[in-house]
């Protein structure tokens, strides 16, 4: 039985003293709020209204008593309800990396909406990500994390202006020889992967080639990076989405394996499965993911990834 439904038909009628024109404040048929009431009286073992042949509907004894608990609750559904409806469209703030497009951002909160969730997207670094979500400025965040810890797995690679006719670019043909007129072409990392999982294993490669430190630079942003390998012989270290997007030919490492990872955080006491649950496979597709695994991060991991894999020099 449904006890609300039953006590709403109750409620209307006995308040207004009449089937029909309780039936019909309550957004019911006469025959439904019968049987709803019949079905209460049936499940309380008392009538609540007198059998008469009037027409009206009177209260009995019992009825009387019952009416002011049974509005009670009625209430109480609706103020739940309410509340339920609140929360749905209150919007849910979210901190997602700066490596997209605007629509593809767009895309990701049209699809949150499509699937009743409301998203208030804040785009930042990684470490402002996992500040936002400690201090609960947000309620989830899109955190950097190893690819062992990942949820969501994108590939890295090298890509610049110029078709390298190659599968693999290796960093080992970015060594300047001896007397060299040519400027020294540099690998230019956006701010997303200066973490150490990403940053490290790239330094220590250049360290091992014998290349320039410079030749490994840190932009301040991504605007910056693309336009340098735009206006230069420069690679920019990106997705394959990315490359895409900035119109580059896009290789992956020849020496590294490389990725970025992303797990979803929610603040303290949150749930990150509920916004996985309805944006999983919506997220994947704003980050340009290639891979998604079951794990749900907390917290930030700030472990190193990235296996090593040679080749023949290109």
């Amino acid at each position: 039985m449904d006890l609300v439904g039953a006590c709403r038909a109750f409620v209307s009628v006995g308040e207004r003293g009449g089937f029909t024109v309780g039936a019909a404040a309550a957004r019911m048929s006469q025959p439904v709020a019968s049987r709803r009431i019949a079905a209460l009286e049936e499940r309380f073992g008392e009538q609540l209204f007198e059998r008469t042949s009037r027409r009206a509907a009177v209260l009995t004894p019992f009825g009387r008593d019952m009416l002011p608990v049974a509005r009670q609750l009625v209430q109480a559904a609706d103020a739940l309800l309410h509340e339920a409806r609140t929360a749905r469209s209150k919007p849910l703030r979210l901190a997602v990396p700066g490596i997209c497009s605007t629509v593809a951002l767009a895309r990701l909160v049209a699809e949150a909406r499509d699937r009743g969730l409301v998203l208030d997207v804040r785009v930042a670094a990684p470490a402002q990500r996992a500040e936002l979500v400690r201090s609960r400025q947000v309620r989830a965040a899109l955190l950097a994390v190893t690819a062992d810890r990942a949820t969501w797995s994108v590939p890295l690679g090298l890509a610049g202006v110029r078709d390298p006719g190659v599968k693999r670019l290796y960093l080992e043909t970015l060594r300047l020889g001896r007397g060299s007129p040519d400027p020294a072409r540099r690998v230019w990392l956006q701010p997303e992967d200066d973490v150490p999982h990403v940053r490290d294993p790239l330094t220590r490669l250049r360290d091992a080639l014998g290349l320039r430190p410079a030749q490994l630079a840190v932009a301040a942003d991504l605007t910056t990076a693309v336009a340098e390998v735009l206006g230069t012989p420069d690679l920019l270290l990106c997705s394959p989405d990315q490359a895409r997007e900035f119109g580059l030919h896009w290789r992956p490492v020849g020496e590294l394996a490389l990725s970025r990872g992303f797990a979803l955080a929610a603040a303290a006491e949150g749930n990150p499965r509920h916004i996985r649950a309805h944006l999983d496979d919506a997220i994947a597709r704003y980050l340009g993911a290639t891979t998604r695994t079951a794990t749900t991060q907390t917290l930030p991991s700030t472990g190193r990834t990235g296996s090593s894999e040679k080749g023949p020099t290109t």
